[in-house]
C-alpha cells in the first residue's frame, strides 16, 4: 500500500510514514489471509476461515512467528533506530491498496487506536463491501472508491499490480516532508 499512501499524504501535504502488517497464510496456500500480525502486536485471526480448514491458532504457530520476524526485519529496514512515529492526539489515515478480507488492515487499526489518535480513518482505492461494514466498526472513517460487493482479487484492480520492493518503499520514505498534519 504505499504507492498509494505515498499518493495520498503528497495529495493531503501529510506526512507518510510506514506501518508494517503481515498475512498469515494457509499451510501451502500462503495466499489465502487466515489471520494477520503486526511486529509487536497479537495475532487475529478470520474465524470462519480456520473453522472451515479445520485449523486453530496453534496450526499456524510457526507461520505467524515467521511473519512477525519478517514484519520486524522490514520496519528495521524502513525506520532504522528511529522511534515509531507519534500518534497520540493526531488525526491519522491508514491507506491500503485495496482489501478483500480486511484481515491485515483490522490488526494495523487495532494496533494504531491503542496508540490514541485523534481520528483514525481507513483509505483505500477498493475495498469489499462486506469488509468495509466490517472495518467501518474499527475507525471513524472508511474511504474507499469502489466496493464491490464481489472482490475476487484486489490485484484485478490494478493496470501494475506488482509487489513492492523495499527500494521502492526507501524512495517514498525519502520524498515525503519530515513532519506533516
Amino acid at each position: 500500500g504505499v504507492p498509494v499512501a505515498h499518493q495520498v499524504a503528497h495529495g493531503l501535504g501529510g506526512q507518510l510514514e510506514v506501518a508494517v502488517a503481515r498475512k498469515i497464510g494457509a499451510p501451502g496456500q500462503p495466499e489465502l489471509g487466515l489471520g494477520a500480525i503486526t511486529s509487536d502486536g497479537p495475532a487475529i485471526y478470520r474465524e470462519d476461515a480456520l473453522r472451515a480448514l479445520s485449523l486453530t491458532p496453534e496450526d499456524l504457530a510457526e507461520t505467524c512467528e515467521a511473519e512477525r520476524r519478517e514484519a520486524r526485519r522490514r520496519l528495521w529496514l524502513y525506520r532504522g533506530d528511529a522511534p515509531a512515529p507519534a500518534v497520540a492526539g493526531r488525526d491519522v489515515v491508514l491507506v491500503d491498496d485495496g482489501l478483500a478480507t480486511g484481515v491485515t488492515a483490522r490488526v494495523m487499526l487495532r494496533a494504531l487506536r491503542e496508540l490514541g489518535p485523534r481520528s483514525l480513518r481507513l483509505a483505500v482505492p477498493v475495498c469489499a463491501a462486506e469488509a468495509a461494514e466490517e472495518l467501518a466498526q474499527e475507525v471513524d472513517e472508511v474511504v474507499c472508491v469502489h466496493r464491490p460487493s464481489h472482490l475476487r482479487a484486489v490485484a484485478f484492480w490494478y493496470d501494475d499490480f506488482h509487489p513492492v520492493s523495499d527500494d521502492e518503499v526507501l524512495l517514498a520514505l525519502a520524498e515525503s516532508p519530515p513532519t506533516g498534519k
